[in-house]
C-alpha cells in the first residue's frame, strides 16, 4: 500500500497522527506527514481508518498495481 498526504489541503487537524501514531506524525507547522519508512503503511491496519478520519480527506491510501 502507498499512503500519501495533499499538502494542500491538509488543515492540520491531526486525525491521522491520533489514529495511527506509528504511521503518522505531524510536522514542526502542524500539518500531518507520514513517518520516514512508513510510507508503505508497514503494516499498520489503522492507516486506512486514519484516511477516513481525516476531515479534509488529504490522505489517500493506494494499493499498489501489478
Amino acid at each position: 500500500m502507498r499512503i500519501d498526504i495533499d499538502k494542500d489541503v491538509c488543515i492540520g487537524a491531526g486525525q491521522c497522527a491520533l489514529t495511527a501514531p506509528d504511521v503518522f506524525t505531524q510536522d514542526d507547522d502542524g500539518y500531518g506527514t507520514v513517518l520516514p519508512g512508513r510510507e508503505d503503511g508497514a503494516g499498520s491496519p489503522l492507516v486506512r481508518e486514519a484516511a477516513r478520519a481525516c476531515p479534509v480527506s488529504a490522505v489517500t491510501v493506494t494499493e499498489p498495481t501489478a
